[in-house]
């Protein structure tokens, strides 16, 4: 997301701007720009001086308000964070947008909206629009999910190699606090100038290098009926780190993106496939007809609404996950 790393960018030039509206659905990024400021603006002696937070379910915009209007006693800002600003009275943002139109030089102030978008319609997006910073943020699409991974490695100048950086997009997929917590584990635990690979996910981690949804595919794509076989038993024996649901949309994504290279073409990226991968994406390809391939993405959908006890009677994951195989090497 261009828009953050520029923010970033600004912070840490010290081109603060006095009210920041961050809102969205990928947390991950707000609190990045949270510890930004902070840590570039709040001096640990001043903390007690110049450093507000405030949180929305008791917060009122009147004490913001008045908290943001004092002038800095020891730095050069008074910086002033409302986390949870979701949870506010919607009424309490008329307010807050008053003082925006008009905010203090030397406050900063950082309004934290989790979960949602902010609405463009009121006074105070208007408002900070004009006079501050706005950061509405999205969760990444999976082909953005292993390039977030590499350049969040590479910036905590940790080396990973490709079928890592997959076994974590595929295990943890696309929560990025937890991404960026496993990676800065790894980098605390491995020697420097080691890289990162599948042992180390393994070890550190705690998900399998060799039993996991990725390797489930690959297995599948590859016409490896005992292999898959072996994993999906492995699955069903720890349901709460591989659930059923992100198992099946693991395989639902897969075969989609080889019914595209069957339809569209070869374009890795426009696929939103690794480069690194492509080929044993090929080679499944390869194995299978536009028809299998349309038939097994029906199979994985029937056996989602099974799990949602939609279809059919009651039965275990581990009967649906059978089943489902026994009919994609059927095809």
């Amino acid at each position: 997301m261009q828009a953050f790393f520029t923010l970033l960018s600004k912070i840490q030039k010290e081109e603060v701007a006095p009210f920041y509206l961050l809102s969205g659905n990928e947390p991950f990024y707000i609190d990045a720009v949270v510890n930004a400021i902070e840590n570039k603006l709040v001096d640990d002696t001043a903390r007690d001086f110049d450093f507000s937070q405030f949180y929305g379910k008791e917060a009122l915009a009147s004490e913001i308000i008045e908290t943001a209007k004092r002038y800095p006693m020891l730095s050069k800002y008074n910086v002033v964070i409302i986390k949870e600003a979701q949870f506010m009275n919607a009424s309490e943002y008329d307010y807050l947008a008053a003082y925006a139109a008009q905010p203090m030089p030397q406050t900063v102030v950082v309004f934290c909206y989790k979960n949602k978008e902010f609405d463009k319609r009121k006074k105070l997006y208007k408002a900070v629009e004009k006079t501050g910073e706005i950061l509405t943020v999205k969760p990444l699409y999976e082909n953005q999910l292993m390039p977030w991974i590499q350049e969040r490695a590479k910036n905590l100048k940790l080396e990973i190699v490709p079928e890592a950086t997959a076994l974590l997009a595929s295990y943890i997929g696309a929560n990025l606090s937890r991404l960026d917590s496993e990676l800065k584990k790894l980098k605390i635990a491995l020697n420097q100038g080691e890289t990162v690979n599948l042992e180390h996910i393994e070890k550190y981690v705690g998900v399998s290098k060799a039993f996991n949804s990725f390797e489930l595919q690959k297995a599948i794509g590859l016409g490896q009926f005992a292999k898959a076989f072996q994993i999906i038993q492995y699955l069903n024996r720890n349901p709460k780190e591989h659930p059923l649901v992100v198992t099946l949309a693991t395989l639902h994504n897969y075969y989609q993106k080889l019914l595209l290279i069957k339809g569209v073409g070869n374009n890795p990226k426009q696929l939103g496939i690794s480069p690194y991968f492509f080929k044993e994406y090929q080679t499944a390809a390869s194995r299978f007809t536009m028809r299998q391939l349309t038939l097994g993405m029906e199979h994985i959908l029937d056996a989602d609404l099974k799990s949602k006890g939609i279809l059919s009677g009651k039965q275990s994951a581990q009967e649906i996950m059978e089943e489902l195989l026994l009919k994609l090497f059927s095809l």
